[in-house]
């Protein structure tokens, strides 16, 4: 995993748990599956980097995949799933240097689990480039 994949894991990890109202919907945020966690939760998913950025400055793309489980209908989780999207949208800025300066939403599916449940996962794709610039 690259530094980019890392810082952007890390600063998902955070923003998703620093959301109260989030928080107040799942019973946690977690780095990859947790062993043992009773649904709804949501967990920060694979992280898939290449190369991308500018004429003057190195960067990476990253696709992160962020994931809400649950329990029941899925319509009863409308309210994390909001939640868990405005997160993602507010991954832009300083991010263990690194710049986040693009976020974008690429693909959301919900799939029925075998075991019972289902599972909502969000790509999101981070354009980062290399060192920290403070926003004007």
């Amino acid at each position: 995993m690259t530094g980019a994949e890392q810082a952007v894991r890390a600063k998902a990890l955070t923003v998703l748990g620093a959301d109260d109202v989030l928080a107040g919907l799942v019973h946690g945020v977690f780095d990859g599956v947790p062993p043992r966690a009773s649904a709804p939760y949501v967990s920060v998913g694979a992280a898939e980097g290449r190369d991308w950025g500018t004429k003057d400055r190195p960067g990476c793309e990253v696709r992160l995949t962020l994931s809400l489980t649950g329990a029941g209908l899925p319509a009863d989780a409308g309210g994390a799933a909001a939640r868990m999207e405005a997160a993602a949208r507010a991954l832009r800025g300083p991010a263990g240097g690194w710049t986040i300066v693009a976020v974008r939403a690429l693909r959301s599916r919900l799939a029925f689990r075998r075991e019972g449940g289902w599972r909502h996962d969000l790509v999101v794709r981070c354009r980062c480039l290399a060192g920290v610039r403070e926003e004007a």
